[in-house]
């Protein structure tokens, strides 16, 4: 979709901290983080909302959020836990698929910056 940002950012047309990428998804760091280590999982296909998706396609992204546990608990500190979160109807603010992956909920700590959280995951 042409004005879509999430399609900009997989093509590349706007920047983003990529944390994983393949044939499928795009896992970026989030913008406007609700906690420290806010990543989105977005499938490179637009597709406006899981109800729109096929069943290998949402099977593919909750094995990616999987993987993207691993590498929360293994690179950052404290971690009890992980809110998942898919926005929909009125709530869901870009209308493209995504899957929010928060360490330790909503609100939680958000001291560290971006690009020092990237780091943490990348290295």
């Amino acid at each position: 979709m042409e004005d879509c940002i999430f399609c900009k950012i997989i093509k590349g047309d706007i920047p983003s901290k990529t944390i994983y990428e393949d044939d499928i998804v795009k896992v970026i760091m989030d913008a406007n983080p609700n906690a420290d280590g806010h990543m989105l999982i977005i499938p490179k296909k637009h597709i406006e909302d899981f109800t729109e998706m096929d069943d290998e396609t949402i099977k593919h992204i909750h094995n990616i959020a999987k993987k993207m546990k691993e590498l929360i608990y293994n690179k950052l500190d404290n971690v009890e836990g992980l809110v998942l979160v898919n926005n929909y109807g009125k709530f869901q603010v870009v209308k493209h698929y995504h899957l929010h992956i928060l360490p330790n909920g909503f609100n939680s700590s958000k001291n560290i910056p971006i690009d020092d959280m990237y780091n943490k995951y990348m290295n």
